[in-house]
């Protein structure tokens, strides 16, 4: 049964941090294997450190994505790079590990693309690094989008009780009024939409919307931003045919969605989705990039450089990022990488 799941690629991330030791741990799981065949972008080195936390582990070198074999406890690698072990300290990042980590990334994308693996799953980066790499991007997200030449994007974290898509990401409190508008806020709740129903089987997605402002701006009192621009944009998507309300109160909203109210809450700014998200997900919400062309889901946490090479790190969030890759590529309908001839 293995050969007929989805191929699944991880990249391994910053090899200074825990990305290699929750790839390990994981794939030590022989649950995670009853859904995709995992297949590791990465370095070798870094992850043979990481072996003495997962035994009876091992690790097989392949060429191509069509040779992984999906058997549990045996990770399939695919080496990108060959790191010297001065560049293989936990916890010191380095800039040969930071190269390396976007070409694990630049790889999956480039095999996804070419239907070689049904989906890719992002360990975490350092976006610092990747920008001493020369790569000037945000992170991961906006990496993918421009290796896809996607112009729409949504970042969504998703767990079983909530699921958040942000019209804002990563940037300054102070310019998130500034950043906002109608046809951004339109475009994140279409986007939004369409993944719900496509990638994760909701026929008629049930969407909420946030306002910006205490008490959705209490009809102006408190502001003017969801009168002005958050409003319109969600009486645009219901002329659309959206299921889509709002904008609702931020301090009441997402305690009606995990009520199972909604299927999924616009935040207007990165904090105000991500607190109550991982309130309540901290160890397995996963980080779905929406709109793209490939499927691409990653873990909800960071480098963690200060427990690297510890053993002290929670896969959880990647077995989740796994099983949301794999289910996704089930919804799309897509083939199984090339062995499979879809």
């Amino acid at each position: 049964m293995a050969n007929t799941l989805p191929i699944i690629a991880i990249t391994m991330g910053d090899p200074a941090g825990v990305g290699p030791e929750i790839i390990v741990k994981a794939l030590n799981d022989p649950a995670v294997y009853e859904t995709c065949r995992p297949l590791v972008l990465g370095d070798r080195g870094a992850l043979s450190l990481c072996l003495k936390w997962a035994p009876p582990c091992s690790i097989r070198e392949i060429s191509h994505p069509s040779e992984a074999g999906g058997i549990p406890g045996n990770i399939d690698l695919i080496p990108v790079c060959r790191l010297e072990k001065e560049c293989l300290a936990p916890g010191v990042p380095q800039l040969p590990g930071g190269s390396a980590m976007v070409d694990c990334i630049v790889t999956a994308v480039e095999m996804a693309k070419r239907n070689d693996i049904a989906a890719l799953v992002t360990c975490p980066i350092s976006k610092t690094l990747m920008r001493r790499a020369g790569y000037n991007y945000e992170g991961h997200t906006q990496l993918i989008a421009h290796l896809t030449n996607t112009q729409d994007f949504v970042m969504m974290l998703a767990g079983e009780r909530i699921r958040v898509a942000l019209a804002t990401i990563h940037c300054a409190l102070r310019d998130v009024p500034r950043l906002l508008s109608r046809e951004k806020i339109l475009t994140t709740i279409m986007v939004t939409a369409r993944a719900l129903a496509g990638d994760f089987g909701f026929e008629r997605p049930r969407i909420a919307v946030a306002g910006l402002n205490p008490h959705a701006g209490e009809e102006g009192l408190f502001g003017t931003d969801e009168t002005e621009t958050i409003a319109p944009a969600v009486a645009m998507a219901r002329e659309r045919g959206l299921h889509v309300e709002g904008p609702f109160p931020p301090d009441t909203i997402f305690y009606k969605a995990a009520s199972g109210h909604f299927d999924a809450v616009i935040a207007m700014y990165h904090d105000q989705g991500l607190i109550p998200l991982k309130l309540l997900h901290f160890s397995d919400a996963v980080n779905v990039t929406l709109g793209l062309p490939i499927i691409r889901t990653s873990v909800d946490h960071g480098t963690a450089y200060d427990i690297a090479g510890k053993g002290s790190a929670d896969p959880s969030s990647l077995k989740a990022a796994i099983r949301t890759a794999a289910f996704m590529s089930r919804n799309r309908g897509l083939g199984y990488g090339r062995s499979e001839g879809l």
